[in-house]
């Protein structure tokens, strides 16, 4: 079994147990070497600020001191008078005033009063013959468009068209032979008399069957769209659904 020591210059010996008794001493005066340069450095921070608040306390302050009398008197709001405006030319009498009762023949051209004989000229026709003398109303007022609303314009019905003629499409034969259903939604502009004019698909599961759902909606027959009892052109959605049937 070996053992390691040290060798000193003169000859003298050191082992492990040696070396033990000398760490602790060691340790301790290089934590007090280690807070000494701390205690010197904190204190060297506080010495330097100490000296730049004295010199900074001591530099001389440059002003220049004003007298209350030097700035003027204050501005008068209360004394200034507001701006005048001049109106150029000649003022025109008011035409409408407090209706002062004259006949007739007296009345100025610039009077916008009606003659009591305009206003039961006026009156008159739009007064029925019941007793009771009360306003009639003798003439309903329609309000009609022959213009088409768009395809995604909202149109307020009071009832929607129903269908009266349904056609049932043609399944297309290439569809047919390859095995393809789905459905399609089409979009029909239906008029006032109930027929269709314009259609759009708007989805579809096949572009094949497109061509044969525009055609069925094309044949079809409505009852027209009511709004204030009155027939008006909308558009409705028509679903169509092709199946293979065994």
């Amino acid at each position: 079994m070996s053992e390691t020591i040290a060798l000193k210059k003169n000859g003298g010996v050191y082992g492990a147990f040696e070396l033990k008794k000398l760490y602790p001493r060691n340790y301790a005066i290089g934590v007090a070497v280690a807070t000494l340069l701390h205690l010197l450095l904190v204190a060297s921070y506080y010495i330097y600020q100490e000296i730049t608040r004295e010199d900074f306390d001591n530099a001389p302050t440059v002003g220049r001191v004003l007298k209350y009398s030097d700035l003027g008197p204050p501005p008068s709001i209360a004394n200034e008078a507001p701006p005048q405006i001049s109106v150029a030319g000649p003022v025109a009498p008011p035409t409408v005033g407090v209706p002062v009762p004259v006949p007739d023949e007296q009345a100025p051209p610039e009077a916008t009063i009606a003659t009591q004989q305009e206003m039961s000229q006026q009156v008159a026709p739009a007064l029925g013959n019941d007793i009771g003398g009360q306003a009639q109303i003798t003439q309903d007022i329609k309000i009609e468009s022959d213009q088409e609303p768009g395809i995604d314009a909202f149109v307020a019905v009071e009832k929607y068209p129903e269908m009266v003629v349904s056609v049932k499409p043609e399944y297309p034969e290439i569809a047919k032979r390859a095995g393809i259903t789905g459905r399609v939604f089409v979009k029909v502009l239906v008029d006032k008399e109930g027929k269709p004019k314009r259609a759009v698909v708007i989805k579809t599961d096949s572009d094949l069957f497109n061509d044969a759902a525009i055609a069925a909606a094309m044949k079809s027959a409505f009852t027209p769209a009511l709004q204030n009892n009155h027939p008006i052109a909308v558009w409705i959605v028509l679903p169509y659904k092709f199946q293979l049937q065994e």
